[in-house]
């Protein structure tokens, strides 16, 4: 197909595709414990059938974990196979209250599309879907569509399935479609991504709790001996401050700190931490932070010293950084700088790899060439991503001749994980094209 063809055909599919994600979007298909899974296997099905919809022979798979959606489709005769990945399940919703609408109820309001995975990730599985629509029968390549049901989760049985289906999923190409824009207006590849390690501290003082009055003053309470811990994981200036932790400065693009400000929802008066260029604070060190903390709620609490104290500490590592060396030189740090000989646990919940990807080569400036084009001329920038997909290291273990691209259908206001998450249509429309070029100039790149 020519590329007038491309583009009419994307724009015929966009209304249906559109209809669809709508669909989608209403399945809150949470892997998290406490939620109901039953709505992540109606959110496998809802995928197969869109992937039947589209000529791919499916099944939809499990290995001890929630269930991903496989569609294969052959190549032709001479022509590469390209994996297509994304995730059907999301996060939780958090606070109802700070929503603007019903998460799970999709809704239009200024060229975006609110609700939660409206983003993060449906709309990556309905680019795939708007390019195999826009092919129909004449796919120029091979596909097989993975479509993992608890990214969000931790990919706890990714490893597993790759192992499983090892054979089922060989590809030539791999594109995830987890990840995002630079900007509203200019597409971007994502060329490396921090890896993760989750964890808890609790620190204990007492054996029970005991009278403010009576005790305060000479008896250290936990939440406050919590806080002086916590404090110690930063310097005077925001840097992380746990020795051993990997970090340099190697981004190749500034990020603007007026726009930085704008997009994170800064308020007036509040500095940024760290030293170094932006980027290189969310793309190339590492970073720390506290995501709960378990207590007495304020109006609740007695006039009591609490014997316990539990936070949740979340650290994103550098490139070149190794998930157990960082965990073990967290621990060291917790357990060094206890105050006035507090007892501390730390225990571990998850970790992921950082992974850097190789940007060159024909896949590549196919990849480039499409986004080029779907953005009416403006070149794509390769960028770094300070959240995590773990799973892109195992996928360069097990498929090390594939060429990895890690593309996205968010920008910087997307809010995926917050409240409010949303979608710019705009954008969403030419990734679609983006798509469906990315193929055709894989394609032609094979032949020579």
């Amino acid at each position: 197909m020519t590329e007038s063809d491309l583009r009419a055909a994307v724009a015929r599919e966009l209304p249906g595709v559109r209809a669809d994600l709508d669909r989608l979007v209403r399945i809150p298909g949470i892997a998290f414990d406490g939620f109901d899974h039953a709505q992540v296997e109606r959110s496998a099905e809802a995928v197969a059938e869109l992937l039947r919809g589209c000529g791919l022979d499916v099944d939809i798979v499990r290995a001890g974990g929630q269930p991903a959606v496989i569609g294969r489709k052959a190549a032709p005769p001479g022509a590469p196979t390209v994996m297509l990945y994304a995730h059907h399940d999301v996060q939780p919703v958090g606070d109802r209250a700070l929503w603007e609408s019903d998460p799970f109820e999709p809704v239009e309001r200024d060229g975006r599309l609110y609700g939660r995975g409206a983003a993060d990730d449906k709309a990556g599985i309905m680019a795939h879907v708007a390019a195999l629509r826009a092919f129909g029968d004449r796919l120029p390549v091979g596909v097989v569509l993975f479509i993992e049901g608890e990214e969000e989760y931790g990919s706890d049985s990714l490893e597993r399935l790759l192992a499983e289906h090892r054979d089922k999923l060989a590809s030539d190409v791999i594109v995830i479609a987890d990840s995002t824009n630079w900007d509203v207006g200019v597409p971007a590849l994502t060329t490396s991504l921090r890896g993760i390690v989750n964890c808890f501290v609790e620190v204990r003082t007492l054996n029970h709790a005991v009278h403010s009055g009576m005790f305060g003053g000479a008896v250290p309470d936990a939440l406050t001996t919590l806080v002086r811990l916590l404090a110690t994981l930063h310097d005077d200036a925001g840097n992380v401050a746990v020795e051993g932790l990997v970090g340099q400065e190697a981004a190749s693009v500034d990020y603007p700190e007026d726009r930085f400000r704008a997009e994170a929802g800064l308020v007036e008066g509040v500095r940024l931490i760290g030293t170094g260029r932006i980027t290189d604070r969310l793309w190339t060190k590492p970073a720390l932070a506290v995501l709960g903390i378990d207590a007495p709620a304020t109006a609740e609490a007695p006039n009591a010293l609490v014997p316990t104290a539990k936070a949740k500490l979340s650290v994103r590592l550098a490139p070149g950084d190794d998930p157990k060396q960082a965990y073990a030189a967290l621990c060291d740090h917790l357990e060094r700088y206890a105050p006035w000989g507090a007892q501390v646990t730390v225990t571990f919940e998850h970790d992921g790899a950082p992974c850097v990807i190789d940007a060159t080569g024909p896949v590549c400036d196919a990849a480039r060439s499409a986004f080029r084009t779907a953005w009416d001329g403006t070149d794509p920038v390769d960028i770094g991503v300070g959240g995590s997909i773990p799973f892109i290291a195992t996928f360069q273990e097990m498929f090390p001749q594939a060429s990895i691209l890690v593309t996205g259908v968010e920008d910087p206001h997307a809010r995926a994980h917050g409240p409010n998450e949303s979608l710019h249509l705009g954008e969403f429309a030419r990734v679609c094209l983006a798509e469906a070029l990315l193929l055709s100039r894989v394609a032609a790149a094979a032949r020579g």
